[in-house]
């Protein structure tokens, strides 16, 4: 038998999401953590040799308490002809930016290499998406000592997790950015707010509960410290601050104060269903758009890699939650700050409304 991990310690109930596809940097992560947080590498997407130096960074920056976030790719496949005729319909726009759409390849994201890394750079917490770690991988993390949290979308998943031994769930309302993280790619399936998330699971389990989704300031993150979450994870609210990787495109969209394009789940861009601000590209591809996770993702990578270097934002994945128009242009310690004192301020404020 093994010592269970503790749930990590951090003076402020904030968790900075892992962010992947770009906008995760060690930098980023650092300075949420000397604020008083607690910050996310993403492994997502990236080569293992990629992942270790970002974490060798954030260790030269002095950062040993930190989560790395891997993905859990579904063996699930798509009509080969729905996803022909699909990728048929993207050369158009590949043409437009004189580049060559991408192989349609399933593969697990390098998951092995990935868990052989975090186990051999002693990673404190490893979080998953896009499904549940088996109750045999939950064993093999705590024999080294790696905390492992869940991120989950709905009772039924949060039930799996806290059978399969998650130290902590992830707990993700349909309200986030970016990918659902959904253990199925289905409609209809993980879309509860985070609020009706986080009170059902906190009957449901006695686990550690992070709240995700739409929370963008200090009043969202009372609601959900109120609701029963241990801390609130942000994503979206961070993609303004320096030391983001956000992509120029991305920045220049969500620094425009007239800013008042709706979000959309998609599946458009990746294959799996995503909430990004709604451009043309997804306004003609998400009709027909399959699910193929992450086939797709890579055959759209060189399309939307052109159109982040021309700066076109109607042709890249502006992954947003659905609060996006509050994010501020701030340092990312100033910023986790604030945040945490504009908390304080919402919680008072809401004993002060009750006789």
């Amino acid at each position: 038998m093994h010592t269970l991990p503790d749930f990590p310690r951090f003076p402020l109930p904030i968790i900075q999401a892992p962010l992947a596809g770009g906008s995760s940097t060690p930098q980023l992560t650092a300075a949420v953590t000397r604020a008083g947080g607690f910050g996310f590498l993403a492994a997502g997407y990236k080569m293992p040799d990629a992942v270790r130096a970002d974490i060798d960074q954030l260790r030269s920056l002095d950062v040993d308490s930190f989560g790395l976030n891997l993905f859990l790719t579904s063996t699930h496949g798509c009509d080969p002809a729905v996803l022909q005729r699909y990728i048929d319909s993207l050369r158009a726009d590949a043409a437009r930016y004189g580049v060559q759409l991408g192989a349609a390849v399933h593969d697990d994201d390098a998951l092995e290499a990935k868990l052989e890394l975090a186990i051999d750079a002693r990673v404190p917490v490893l979080s998953f998406t896009f499904g549940c770690p088996s109750h045999a991988l939950v064993e093999r993390l705590h024999a080294h000592a790696i905390a492992v949290w869940v991120t989950v979308t709905d009772l039924e998943e949060v039930e799996q997790a806290a059978e399969a031994g998650a130290d902590a769930l992830i707990l993700q309302g349909i309200e986030a950015g970016g990918h659902r993280g959904s253990f199925r790619d289905r409609d209809g399936e993980g879309e509860l707010g985070v609020l009706s998330l986080t009170r059902l699971a906190a009957r449901a389990c006695d686990l550690p509960l992070i709240a995700a989704g739409g929370l963008m300031d200090g009043a969202g993150i009372a609601a959900v410290l109120v609701a029963g979450a241990r801390a609130a994870q942000l994503g979206t609210a961070f993609l303004r601050c320096p030391e983001a990787g956000t992509s120029d495109a991305q920045r220049a969209l969500l620094a425009d104060p007239t800013r008042h394009a709706p979000t959309q789940l998609t599946r458009a861009f990746t294959g799996r269903r995503a909430r990004g601000i709604v451009n043309d590209f997804m306004r003609r591809h998400e009709p027909d758009a399959p699910s193929a996770y992450p086939e797709l993702h890579h055959v759209t990578a060189p399309l939307r890699a052109a159109a982040r270097a021309a700066k076109q934002s109607d042709d890249i994945n502006l992954w947003a939650g659905q609060a996006y128009a509050l994010a501020q242009e701030r340092p990312a310690f100033e910023l986790t700050r604030a945040l945490a004192e504009d908390a304080r301020t919402a919680l008072d404020q809401a004993r002060s409304a009750l006789p």
